[in-house]
């Protein structure tokens, strides 16, 4: 059997066409999935937190150095106050000049600046 006259020769046989449709098929999906990933991609929910924690460390750090260069009282009751860095240094060479002396002095400090009153005596029961 011949072909009729009026219809055109097959270009492509039936398996490379069936190939082709295969790869078309395949090249949608990969759009497709690709398309769907960029529409649905949720905000880095750490980039907002990164600026915010680099504020935070901006202003802990300049209060820092604020606190370092700077004369404060912590606790008059108590006698203790804050010092530049600079100002403790010198205070602390002035005291190594006679280190026994010095060491009595930090330890007095330090007693009074952490001492903690003795709890109050426990009450009776009322069957004693």
């Amino acid at each position: 059997m011949s072909e009729p006259a009026n219809q055109p020769a097959p270009c492509c046989s039936e398996k490379t066409l069936n190939w082709l449709a295969a790869a078309g098929a395949v090249l949608v999906m990969v759009l497709l999935v690709a398309a769907l990933r960029h529409y649905t991609r949720t905000p880095d929910v750490n980039a907002a937190r990164a600026v915010e924690r680099r504020k935070i460390l901006a202003e802990a750090m300049q209060k820092a150095a604020e606190e370092t260069a700077s004369f404060a009282v912590i606790d008059q009751a108590k006698g203790v106050y804050r010092l530049p860095v600079d100002a403790a240094v010198e205070l602390t060479l002035r005291g190594a000049k006679d280190p026994a002396a010095a060491r009595k002095d930090l330890l007095a400090r330090a007693e009074k600046a952490f001492f903690v009153p003795p709890p109050p005596p426990e009450k009776p029961s009322d069957f004693e």
